[in-house]
């Protein structure tokens, strides 16, 4: 497959569909396309990620690897008081994440970017993250790398980074991986379906 929902510019037709979906505990209609992650609704790992984690803190939060946005958009509704960065370097997702951002009448928090256009200066109270686990390990680490970092130190109650990885693809030496590597502390928070989700402080 040439075409991957982490291409910059998917080969796909570009066909728009709405779509109903249940964010922040409301009904909403979104809008998604092909060539993105999870075209479909709103997948497993999401949505175990967004039961288990905690309201967002005020501040900026990062939703990394945001797709059409169903994690920017639950943060953005749940927390007025934020600023939600949404980073991909899928062109086409960042539009529906813009054009979803405005249906729900939350584009004055939403910032979606690819990674170059979150401002050095900018650290995040959180981050909310279903991370691409199949662009290989590598680049994965390369991310939390540059990212990870960025929380606000110390992290405010309910921040903190928030991943939510499959077991079977990782999870628990990822874990391990970002305590050693990163020194910083990651704790399970969370274990559903054959998901984790991990939490990651400063």
């Amino acid at each position: 497959m040439s075409d991957h929902y982490f291409t910059a510019r998917p080969a796909s037709d570009d066909e728009r569909r709405t779509l109903d979906v249940r964010l922040a505990g409301r009904e909403a209609t979104v809008e998604v396309a092909a060539g993105i992650f999870s075209p479909g609704g709103v997948d497993k790992g999401t949505r175990i990620l967004l039961d288990e984690v905690p309201a967002p803190p005020a501040g900026d939060l990062l939703d990394l690897g945001c797709g059409w946005g169903p994690i920017t958009l639950t943060a953005a509704l749940e927390n007025p008081a934020s600023t939600v960065w949404a980073v991909d370097v899928n062109e086409r997702a960042l539009d529906l994440v813009r054009r979803n951002a405005d249906r729900l009448g939350v584009s004055d928090r939403v910032r979606a970017v690819t990674p170059d256009g979150v401002p050095d200066d900018v650290t995040f109270a959180a981050i909310w993250s279903n991370p691409p686990i199949r662009v290989g390990k590598q680049v994965l680490h390369d991310m939390l790398r540059r990212w990870l970092p960025r929380l606000t130190a110390p992290c405010p109650p309910d921040g903190g980074a928030w991943l939510v990885v499959q077991k079977n693809l990782g999870a628990d030496s990822l874990a391990r991986w970002i305590e050693a590597e990163l020194g910083q502390p990651t704790r399970r928070a969370a274990s559903s379906k054959g998901f984790r989700v991990l939490h990651v402080t400063r």
